[in-house]
């Protein structure tokens, strides 16, 4: 690991020059086990409460948590320097996003003022980044002032919440939402001409899925080590893991530098849609922990039934929509092959939820976990049939034969 830079202005990362792929930092690599933090206390969350305004709670949650992670993601994907003052400033933003954590498990009762509070001082640090970048980077300043005066904008809102009660108190927090997302979606003439790297996106964002896979694994342990071992427990763990498994096989089998190619409405897409599969997963390590837990002689309770079935769909569903937002490497099926299979994976799970009430969780993680493999399997022909006809139909290929 080489020693920092003093002071090394922000400068884009296109305009450098170099060759070499784009890569985390192990600057960034630190900055993500603070989210292994938020996600396990989100997870906690969920587990304590499974109702259907538990959910949303937990969903509405997780919002703020991932955002706060993207501001920071896509800063340092156009301007990264990883100098001693970029340090420092993801040093401030960690610091205040463990506060975010120890707020957020009761983020809208109790805490809901520390919760606000902390997410402002993330956003306060992610201003001040980009106020550095506006300085130092004559090209890029109509998209560094605007998500400046965007964030900043959004932050204080966040912050004047806190003067007022719930509910009105969460009334502010949405219009702060609406500022922040509208800061992105408003400047995309400007985002064309300064994109984003492609290589570093795609391996910022399934280092975030690792995390959250990372504590479903978590989930399915706990779960076994707060049972007396039992063989229908043991084997309820197995195939919970199974499924966290086969998740992350049709994902990261087809994460590559190709994968944002299309940056128009398919790269807003394919950004928005990992929100939805990141609290699927999350949530899918919840389920699997009730599952393993409960009694393996009567059926699960409807609402612990559909957490389970409802998050592996849900994650099915995000996981086809990302595939179709992709352009396909020379290793990769495409996404029009792939995701009918994971929206029907997807329809098959809900099924499950709807008509599988009477079935035994054994039973009934055995038939989610064989949706899942069912996608591997498809996957696995499907790519070969696929990677021979783009090779077969390639321009040119018989001449180079």
């Amino acid at each position: 690991m080489t020693r920092p830079t003093m002071v090394r202005p922000p400068r884009l990362w296109s305009q450098r020059g170099t060759a070499d792929a784009r890569h985390a930092t192990w600057t960034e690599l630190f900055f993500d086990l603070v989210f292994v933090v938020i996600v396990a206390e989100l997870a906690h969350r969920l587990d304590a409460h499974v109702t259907w305004s538990d959910v949303l709670a937990f969903a509405a949650l997780f919002v703020p948590s991932w955002w706060s992670w993207i501001g920071t993601t896509f800063y340092a994907n156009r301007f990264d320097t990883d100098d001693l003052v970029h340090r420092l400033l993801f040093g401030a933003q960690m610091l205040a996003n463990v506060a975010l954590a120890v707020n957020v498990h009761d983020g809208l009762g109790h805490t809901s003022v520390g919760f606000a509070l902390s997410y402002v001082a993330i956003r306060a640090m992610l201003v001040l980044m980009y106020i550095g970048a506006w300085f130092a980077e004559p090209a890029p300043r109509p998209l560094t002032r605007h998500y400046a005066a965007g964030f900043a904008l959004a932050a204080a809102i966040w912050l004047a919440s806190v003067f007022v009660p719930p509910p009105l108190r969460f009334v502010f927090w949405i219009v702060g939402f609406v500022v922040e997302f509208a800061t992105p979606l408003t400047v995309r003439h400007l985002q064309a001409l300064l994109p984003p790297d492609l290589t570093h996106l795609p391996e910022r964002f399934g280092l975030f899925v690792i995390v959250v896979l990372g504590e479903s694994i978590l989930a399915v342990a706990e779960g076994v080590a707060d049972q007396e071992w039992r063989l229908a427990s043991g084997a309820s763990a197995a195939l919970g893991f199974a499924v966290a498994f086969r998740l992350w096989w049709v994902y990261f089998d087809n994460v590559s530098e190709s994968v944002l190619k299309r940056i128009r409405i398919a790269g807003q897409i394919w950004l928005y849609t990992h929100l939805f599969l990141l609290i699927g997963l999350t949530a899918a390590g919840v389920g699997v922990e009730h599952l393993v837990g409960h009694d393996s002689g009567s059926p699960l309770a409807a609402g612990d039934r559909w957490l389970l079935c409802g998050a592996v769909a849900l994650s099915l569903l995000a996981i086809g929509v990302i595939h179709l937002t992709t352009e396909p490497s020379m290793r990769a099926i495409t996404g029009e092959i792939r995701a009918p299979y994971h929206f029907a994976g997807a329809a098959a799970a809900l099924l499950l939820g709807a008509f599988g009430g009477s079935l035994l969780p054994l039973a009934l993680i055995a038939c989610l976990t064989a949706i899942c493999v069912a996608q591997v399997v498809v996957d696995l022909v499907a790519g070969d049939e696929g990677r021979g006809n783009r090779i077969s139909h390639e321009p040119g290929i018989e001449a180079r034969a």
